[in-house]
């Protein structure tokens, strides 16, 4: 069966395309979730109109996450933790630490939207990226340090080879 679809499906299509789908797809679940409409040339005039309203809400919407991420490359967050022998930490630094920081400086960012493969496990400065919108996403500075108080583990000296 032929649709058109009235919003973004992912690994489907985008708004407004034309995809064939299988019958009980498009029966099931595009069509009573108003995500996509049978091809006629009614519903293609609809989607039109409908689309250029989008496209001026998305343009919009995009400057302003363009905006947010702008302010958001300048921010740096610090995290303290504390450190045990070999500058190895006791715990570790999350998507969800990122977040809830993040919202402590303003910026209301879903966890999910952290791109942190794994955890943060190490003394350092890390790039992490925010996903603010679907096209727009922002880099940050992360620093994990050495809870106050804590000195970073120095190197161990030397020793001399023993004859």
């Amino acid at each position: 069966m032929d649709v058109i679809l009235r919003e973004h499906v992912d690994n489907l299509g985008r708004r407004g395309d034309v995809v064939k789908v299988a019958d009980g797809y498009a029966r099931n679940y595009l069509l009573p979730r108003k995500l996509a409409l049978v091809v006629t040339d009614e519903n293609r005039k609809r989607i039109d109109r409908e689309r250029k309203v989008v496209e001026a809400q998305e343009a919009e919407e995009k400057q302003a996450a363009e905006a947010i991420a702008t302010r958001l490359t300048a921010l740096e967050l610090s995290f303290e933790r504390r450190v045990g022998e070999n500058d190895t930490l006791y715990g570790s630094v999350t998507g969800a630490d990122v977040a809830e920081a993040l919202e402590a400086q303003g910026f209301p960012v879903d966890k999910r939207k952290v791109a942190l493969p794994e955890p943060l496990k190490a003394l350092g400065e890390f790039d992490v990226a925010v996903k603010i919108h679907r096209e727009v996403t922002a880099h940050l500075k992360v620093r994990v340090v050495p809870l106050a108080g804590q000195a970073p583990a120095a190197a161990p000296a030397a020793e001399p080879p023993q004859a």
